[in-house]
């Protein structure tokens, strides 16, 4: 998928979460069919860091039985970067385990904050298309 879709509800909420978490990054998983999110997942961040995130396990469990649940893939994970540009570190790309996902990352070091959308595929980084609507 080289395309993700994000309704303009689930993107605010999803900025107000990353807000909410500062100085600390944030982290949750997108939801979705296609290449159209439906529904955000906030998910602990096990790391309470300004500079990394590891989503909780528990939660990750209770977010993927929910998925299965309710027949959504997982399209997206992202998380913020309270005092960094929208572009993956070293750790992301280091702990970017998920393939077929989009990586969409909240930065926040600006009055106005910029959303970024990346496939990180073998270490590889590549931009993929976000849209808001």
């Amino acid at each position: 998928m080289n395309e993700l879709s994000i309704p303009k509800q689930i993107f605010n909420e999803m900025l107000a979460y990353c807000r909410e978490g500062v100085p600390d990054e944030v982290c949750g998983i997108l939801a979705g069919d296609g290449n159209r999110i439906s529904k955000l997942y906030k998910i602990a961040n096990a790391d309470s860091s300004p500079v990394s995130y590891l989503m909780d396990s528990r939660d990750q469990f209770r977010v993927m039985k929910d998925m299965r649940e309710n027949g959504l893939s997982m399209l997206a994970i992202f998380h913020s970067h309270p005092a960094s540009t929208a572009y993956p570190s070293n750790r992301d790309v280091d702990l970017a385990f998920y393939e077929d996902c989009v990586y969409v990352i909240m930065s926040l070091i600006q009055e106005e904050p910029v959303s970024g959308a990346f496939l990180i595929r073998g270490g590889h980084i590549s931009e993929a298309a976000l849209t808001i609507d």
